[in-house]
């Protein structure tokens, strides 16, 4: 089984589509201990996603995605923008730049050269209380999976989710919240929860 350019296409609008019906309960867990605009910021990159899939063309996976996650960086709103435009763009970055059919191998470099990509400007790892919380996860789970595309999928995005979900018991290290320090557990991280929300859109596109 491969997935092509129209494949990817489909994931990335569905998992645009559930970020943006999300992002009032991503600002609900933000007011808590952030600015309260993970959702807004998130709604925007959402929209993003939806304008530019359509726009393709001719570009190949790698090419698109890089496009997009430079679009994605110049979003308003926060450190979401540029988090999520590394994180988008890095899902091409272990592509080759002429390569638009992917295998069950091709779908683990994707989530290799984003969790690569997102190392690069970041030293947070599991527990710290960040959306790497659900990213890290994500990708060791695709890398462990011995399945096909849709195991590979599926096993990125229930990893993902149980990751978010442990942000619960974690205390912030970064950010805003980090000043709230031990009040902040009990409370998912809204990185954590709206990765977890856009892996799990792309895994059932």
């Amino acid at each position: 089984m491969t997935i092509a350019r129209a494949e990817i296409a489909a994931m990335l609008l569905s998992a645009a589509k559930l970020l943006a019906e999300n992002t009032q309960q991503l600002s609900e867990i933000d007011s808590k201990f952030g600015d309260g605009d993970h959702g807004i910021t998130i709604g925007k990159i959402a929209k993003l996603i939806q304008e530019q899939v359509p726009q393709w063309g001719e570009r190949s996976i790698h090419d698109f995605l890089d496009d997009l996650g430079m679009a994605i960086m110049e979003v308003k709103g926060g450190s979401a923008g540029p988090l999520y435009g590394t994180m988008i763009g890095g899902l091409g970055a272990k592509l080759g730049e002429t390569e638009n059919q992917l295998d069950a191998e091709g779908v683990k470099r994707m989530f290799a050269g984003c969790l690569e990509e997102m190392e690069d400007i970041t030293t947070a790892k599991v527990g710290d209380k960040t959306m790497m919380d659900a990213l890290i996860p994500a990708v060791e789970a695709a890398q462990s999976c011995q399945g096909d595309i849709p195991e590979i999928l599926k096993a990125a995005a229930e990893a993902a989710q149980a990751g978010a979900k442990a942000s619960e018991g974690y205390v912030s290290k970064f950010g805003r919240a980090r000043s709230y320090k031990e009040q902040t557990i009990g409370t998912p991280d809204a990185g954590a929860v709206s990765t977890a929300l856009f892996i799990q859109g792309f895994a059932n596109g």
